[in-house]
């Protein structure tokens, strides 16, 4: 009984706190909203590295969320396929920045930056 409870105990801590470290979608994407500014006004190519990290963390935990007017959609929906590109662009774009900077192209990787707002605009029109 006592290796039974020893082998489970782990199991049990990992199932209780996975759905509590998940943010929320609104969690998520104001953690986008907050790295893009920093991604845009960030001079310092570790600063621009850690502001991409982040935003790509917020985007690929959001992209596993529903948003609000597609609640109810079933997860193979043609709308949720729909919001789930739309993610999977922006974290193209993301990697695409990311790869800029690590060979050293800040203006390179900030002007990939600027395409994060219309990918934003397009998908908020559909989703939010």
């Amino acid at each position: 009984m006592k290796r039974l409870s020893s082998a489970l105990l782990p199991l049990l801590a990992v199932l209780l706190t996975a759905p509590a470290t998940a943010r929320d979608l609104s969690e998520d994407m104001d953690m986008i909203a907050a790295n893009y500014s920093a991604v845009l006004h960030a001079d310092n190519p570790d600063t621009l590295k850690q502001a991409l990290a982040d935003m790509h963390a917020a985007a690929k935990d959001a992209r596993e969320a529903t948003p609000p007017k597609l609640r109810g959609q079933a997860p193979d929906s043609p709308q949720m396929q729909d919001y789930r590109r739309g993610i999977d662009t922006l974290l193209g774009q993301i990697e695409q920045a990311q790869t800029r900077v690590d060979h050293g192209d800040v203006q390179g990787a900030k002007q990939i930056a600027g395409q994060f707002k219309q990918t934003r605009d397009e998908n908020h029109a559909k989703f939010r």
